[in-house]
């Protein structure tokens, strides 16, 4: 039996607990730095964007098509297209690329 996954688990765990516990413990008061706060702000947003975008490119037959649906939908979106719109042109697009490529 591998014990090595038990101590890749462990691992991980100690990460994933230091970087919830440390902030709590190291940060008591109000954060004043406006630089910190606008780093901290965008977490969020950039985590989710480095997880969703290789999926979207990877997720059809061929990376061109999933990356020109990611373009199209960033221009429809830009102009005021809703979500289910953005998604409807999305999908077009790579069916469309689908059948060309």
């Amino acid at each position: 039996m591998n014990h090595e996954i038990y101590i890749y688990i462990a691992i991980m765990s100690a990460v994933t607990l230091a970087i919830k516990i440390l902030p709590l413990t190291l940060i008591r008061g109000e954060i004043k730095n406006v630089t910190l706060k606008s780093f901290l702000y965008y977490v969020p947003y950039v985590t989710l964007a480095v997880m969703t975008f290789p999926a979207i490119i990877h997720a059809t037959q061929s990376e061109i098509s999933g990356t020109l649906a990611l373009f199209v939908g960033i221009i429809s979106a830009w102009l005021g297209a809703s979500l289910f719109r953005v998604a409807v042109i999305c999908c077009v697009t790579v069916f469309v690329c689908e059948l060309f490529i």
